[in-house]
């Protein structure tokens, strides 16, 4: 290769390292035309030293922000120089780093920083709003039965360790009329999933502690198992409600909205397991499908979605969605004698703000539901 030569001498000071020791000495690199000269001053036992090479011997490194240049030398030692400058100059001079010389120069502008922090941000947000989310339903739906299966055993383990529920209250009649009934809504909901229904009391035992009541509350694990508390028993006015209940909650089972909410919610850490299959990973991460679900609840495409299973159930057997939107309304108000109408409607920027939809516009999208086909 021919290095084109350089009008007038060029001299650069700096330090030298020999490769061998930490020790440096002051020296200066001259450049004329195709050579190099290297000039190291005398120090201490060290006696002067005086090296020639071609300019295309040398090795420029890239630069870095407020760090000292870097010549590399054929001898294994190195120059450094505060001389940026010269050392630019050589670069232009043999052609060498013009891409990390542009990349410093972006660097040094302001504002193209800030315009590189503004896109990474923008990034972070598309990969938490749609990337992430996108890549938990993929995870969920790859996720294969015998994981799903793990998740649930070990979430009721956990659950009925009696931090969070307790055993039923209701009557042994009681409970088997609400599983009789409940055969129909699994029949109905299909998915090839082995639906069970279990029925707790929503508080905790009284000689538990660490845990938190559950409440008025009914919740699907990723396997088909639901549960439901004598609490929301309690607050429905008829089987209708609960059944509407129930068939709302396959809906969360069949469009895998538990496991997708788990793996959002705890992010990347468990794609593996539903890469993999690892049991044993499933096993250990599956405790924190409780928490994930009753603190976090779902997002508004999965309500949704689950809403319109559950009113297309309840327009097919009973024509009307009223069932669920009354149990719905008192829910909200933790009123058994809530009315649909005492629920209203939150402002359009608040709806926008919610990550999860309020009962409002879950109402009137029942509603829209039974109206749909009318």
């Amino acid at each position: 290769m021919t290095v084109p030569t350089s009008p007038t001498p060029n001299r650069i000071s700096g330090i030298y390292f020999d490769g061998r020791s930490s020790r440096d000495r002051a020296a200066t690199l001259l450049v004329m035309g195709e050579q190099v000269i290297l000039s190291v001053q005398p120090e201490g036992s060290a006696a002067q030293l005086e090296e020639r090479w071609t300019l295309a011997q040398l090795g420029i490194e890239p630069p870095l922000a407020r760090v000292r240049r870097v010549i590399r030398l054929p001898n294994g030692g190195r120059f450094e120089t505060l001389d940026d400058a010269s050392v630019s100059a050589l670069e232009a001079l043999t052609g060498r780093n013009k891409g990390l010389n542009r990349v410093r120069r972006i660097e040094g502008s302001w504002a193209l920083t800030l315009g590189a922090l503004v896109m990474l941000g923008a990034f972070v947000w598309g990969f938490l709003t749609f990337g992430l989310p996108a890549l938990a339903r993929s995870a969920s739906k790859a996720t294969p039965s015998s994981v799903l299966a793990s998740f649930d055993r070990e979430a009721i383990n956990l659950l009925d360790n009696g931090s969070f529920m307790s055993p039923s209250q209701l009557s042994a009649a009681r409970q088997a009329q609400i599983q009789k009934e409940f055969t129909e809504v699994k029949r109905w909901a299909g998915g090839a999933y082995p639906y069970r229904l279990l029925l707790r009391n929503g508080e905790p035992e009284s000689d538990k502690g660490g845990g938190f009541g559950i409440g008025a509350n009914a919740f699907a694990l990723p396997n088909g198992t639901i549960v439901m508390t004598d609490q929301l028993v309690d607050l429905a006015q008829s089987d209708r409600e609960l059944m509407g209940v129930l068939a709302h909650e396959t809906g969360h089972v069949t469009h895998r909205h538990a496991l997708s909410s788990v793996y959002q919610g705890l992010g990347l850490t468990l794609l593996g397991t539903a890469i993999t299959g690892d049991l044993i990973s499933a096993g250990t991460f599956a405790a924190a499908v409780p928490t994930a679900l009753l603190k976090n609840g779902y997002s508004r495409q999965a309500e949704t979605q689950s809403d319109e299973v559950a009113g297309q159930y309840l327009k097919e057997k009973y024509g009307t969605t009223k069932p669920l939107r009354d149990i719905l309304a008192r829910l909200e108000k933790d009123d058994k004698a809530a009315k649909e109408s005492d629920i209203k409607q939150g402002s359009s920027t608040d709806d926008m703000l919610q990550t999860h939809p309020g009962t409002a516009q879950r109402l009137t999208h029942l509603r829209e539901i039974e109206q749909a086909g009318k």
